[in-house]
Parts: C-alpha cells; sequence; structure tokens
C-alpha cells in the first residue's frame, strides 16, 4: 500500500509546490495594467483594421492613453466613438472627417468589353492570374467581389460589373483595400471634392480601345483647373484633394466622364 501512497504523495507535493510557485511568480511578475487604456479599448468597436495607422485596437487605445496618439482616428467608430474616448480620456474629441472607400473604376459593362469566357471559382484573385483578368482592360475591376466578401458592412455591391462602394454605410475600415488584386481601391475622406475612377496607364489611343470611360491622359484638366490640384501621370490623372475645392470645372471638360465628385457619388450610391 505504501509502494502506491508515496509517489502519489509525492506528486501532489510537487504540484502544490509548483502552484504556490506560479502564484508568486504571477504577482512578483505581473505587467502592470493601463486602466485608462483598457477603458480606451472598451469604447473601440473592435474591428482591427488598421485605419487608424495603428497595429489594431489595442495599439490605438495604448497610444490613445499615453497622449501619443489623435483622438478621432478610428473610422469604423465615428463621432460616437470620438466622445467617448473624449469623456474617459478629458480631451476634445477634435474635428471627426468622415472616410469612405471608393473604386477607381468605371468600365461597366456597357463601356468595356471581355477577351475571353472565364468559367472558373468566382474570385478575382483567381482571376486575376490568368493573363491579369479577362477584361479589355487589364486595369479594370474585375467584379467578381473578393472585396464584397471582406466587407464586415455590406457596403459593397457590383453593378453592372464593377464593384461599388455605398458611402452611406461604408465605415472606412479598409478591410476591402487589399482584397483588390487590381489596386483599384482607396480610403478617401468623405468631403474630398472629385475622384478619378479610373487607373488604367496605357496611352490615350490604347486605353480609348478598352473602354470608352477610361482617363487617356489628355490633360484637359489640368489645364483647366485653376488650383494646381490635377496632375497627368503615367497616363492617367491624379486629384490631391487638399487642393480641390470641389468646382466641377475638371467635370465638364473630361471628354470620357470618367471625373466624378465624390459627394454626387455618395448620393448615387445611398
Amino acid at each position: 500500500m505504501s509502494a502506491i501512497l508515496i509517489p502519489v504523495l509525492v506528486v501532489a507535493v510537487i504540484g502544490l509546490i509548483a502552484g504556490i510557485g506560479l502564484s508568486v511568480a504571477s504577482i512578483i511578475m505581473a505587467v502592470p495594467v493601463d486602466e485608462k487604456a483598457m477603458a480606451v479599448r472598451d469604447v473601440l468597436p473592435g474591428a482591427n483594421c488598421g485605419a487608424c495607422g495603428y497595429s489594431g485596437c489595442d495599439g490605438y487605445a495604448k497610444a490613445l492613453a499615453d497622449g501619443t496618439a489623435k483622438n478621432g482616428l478610428c473610422s469604423p467608430g465615428g463621432a460616437a466613438c470620438a466622445n467617448d474616448i473624449a469623456a474617459i480620456l478629458g480631451v476634445a474629441a477634435g474635428e471627426i472627417k468622415a472616410k469612405t472607400a471608393v473604386v477607381k473604376c468605371n468600365g461597366t459593362c456597357d463601356k468595356t468589353g471581355k477577351t475571353y469566357k472565364y468559367d472558373g471559382v468566382k474570385s478575382c484573385a483567381a482571376i486575376n492570374m490568368i493573363y491579369s483578368g479577362d477584361g479589355k482592360c487589364s486595369y479594370g475591376c474585375l467584379g467578381l467581389g473578393d472585396c464584397i466578401k471582406a466587407c464586415p458592412n455590406n457596403a459593397i455591391s457590383i453593378c453592372n460589373g464593377v464593384a461599388v462602394i455605398n458611402a452611406s454605410s461604408c465605415i472606412a475600415c479598409g478591410q476591402c483595400v487589399p482584397r483588390c488584386p487590381k489596386n483599384l481601391i482607396d480610403i478617401v475622406f468623405g468631403d474630398s471634392p472629385a475622384v478619378v475612377f479610373c487607373s488604367n496607364k496605357d496611352k490615350g489611343g490604347q486605353t480609348r480601345k478598352q473602354c470608352s470611360a477610361g482617363c487617356i491622359g489628355c490633360m484637359r484638366c489640368e489645364k483647366t483647373c485653376t488650383h494646381d490640384a490635377i496632375k497627368v501621370s503615367n497616363f492617367v490623372a491624379h486629384i490631391d484633394s487638399d487642393k480641390c475645392i470641389g468646382c466641377g470645372d475638371c467635370v465638364s471638360v473630361c471628354p470620357s466622364n470618367c471625373i466624378d465628385l465624390l459627394k454626387i457619388k455618395q448620393l448615387q450610391n445611398a
């Protein structure tokens, strides 16, 4: 009998000693908890999208608590989240600028065409590996909805072959951005007046053959803009939203109708 009890007692004593040791170690080696950071983390939405520029909600909460981050950077949380954080930290909520995602392509089915019939996996990433997709424009939206699958707020739909963002539902989390193999999706401020809805970098003549809505790099928008907000590079126009005042002059002179005011787009998509 003792041959059984002695080993059992030895194991029990070792377990007891180990338990006491772990308890003491947990007290001695405990990492101090920042209660402010925890409180801030509780009001953040938990999207962990990185849109704020930090490594998820934990990183942003820590930076807010130690005063190295600005309030109001959480796009999914919006103004309500910023106000809650301001109340916790005793700081101003600051100016909250709404953000939205935009798909910089307007190559709908009636404006461009296909080069072959695809009958494979319904994925933009998959079809992009086959001659850069089935579209005549190798820069255009593939329309198979990888971005839709990534969106946590059902803010994206495919309309006439092109992904469209509903700005009223978009929380600008940025989850859709890396899912687009054509890099067509950008996060912009909701009050950015004008956007070029094209990403084709081919010469104008080639672009025109591919898509009637493509930017042909004619530079009419650049020459018309009196605020130096538009530059054409790699045969496609780019708009500096910090300089653009939303006058719409570029919209009226664009022969391809590929420039539009973002606020108009928001109303159309809402």
